[in-house]
Parts: C-alpha cells; structure tokens; sequence
C-alpha cells in the first residue's frame, strides 16, 4: 500500500508526495489543454508509469535469472484522442544495452507485457510496444 498527497497550488499545477519518501512531482497541465506545459501533465505520468512498470518488471525477472539489463533506456509516446479527451494510445520503443537470446528475449518480454500499470490501463488504451530486438533474417529457400 502507498499512500500520495496531493495539492492543487493553483494555475493548473499540482504537487504529489510520496508519503513513505517523502518525494514529490509537480504536475502542469499542457499548452494544448490551457497548462503552460512546465512540468509533467498527470497523461505523461499515465505514459511514464506505463514505462516504469515495464522496466522495473523486467529488472525483477533479469535479477531472478542473472541477465543484465542495466541502462536499458525507453522512449514513451502519448497520443491523446478526443470525445472523450483522453490518452488513446501509447507507444514505447526499448533500447537494450546488450544482446540477448531468444529466450532471454521471450522472457523480458513476458515480464514486460504483465507489468501491473499494463493490466491496469482500460483495455481499450492502445499500447504498442516495440522490443528492438535485431530482426531475423530469413534462410534461403
């Protein structure tokens, strides 16, 4: 269980606390929604969540199975639909700092696709995830 605190401060911005660490994220509504796009809208957070869940999944099960995924990086893209305003789909592309079988891959995969940010998200929330892995090659006929 965590628990958040959170703090309108006025002009469309807010001040979440971690309670337990006492960290906190200031939230601005963007410049396409009134914000003035300052900080992280609470839909990046959605998207970077998303993300994070992924990543830290995956690490659990790299840490399990002694693969190193250090430094792999993401890029999150959001993709916001109208009627009614929200986030419609959201795009991640893994970067992997090393090379990986096919196993490995399969279980990264797996970890990845059952982070619990991805469960849940609504099933109708688009996520396309690209892994990066090298392409296969297909044998000659």
């Amino acid at each position: 269980m965590a628990t958040i605190e959170t703090v309108y401060l006025g002009g469309l911005r807010t001040e979440a606390t971690h309670v337990q660490s006492g960290t906190k994220i200031i939230t601005d509504a963007p410049v396409d929604n009134q914000g003035k796009g300052e900080a992280f809208s609470p839909t990046d957070l959605l998207s970077a969540s998303l993300a994070s869940c992924m990543l830290t999944i995956m690490g659990i099960k790299a840490r399990a199975h002694n693969i190193d995924i250090d430094n792999t990086t993401c890029s999150v893209t959001k993709i916001m639909g109208a009627d009614p305003r929200r986030v419609a789909e959201i795009i991640i592309s893994f970067k992997f700092p090393n090379q990986y079988t096919e196993q490995e891959q399969a279980m990264l995969e797996r970890a990845a696709l059952t982070c619990p940010v991805y469960y849940s998200v609504h099933e109708d929330l688009k996520k396309t995830v690209d892994f990066g892995w090298p392409v296969k090659e297909n044998a000659e006929l």
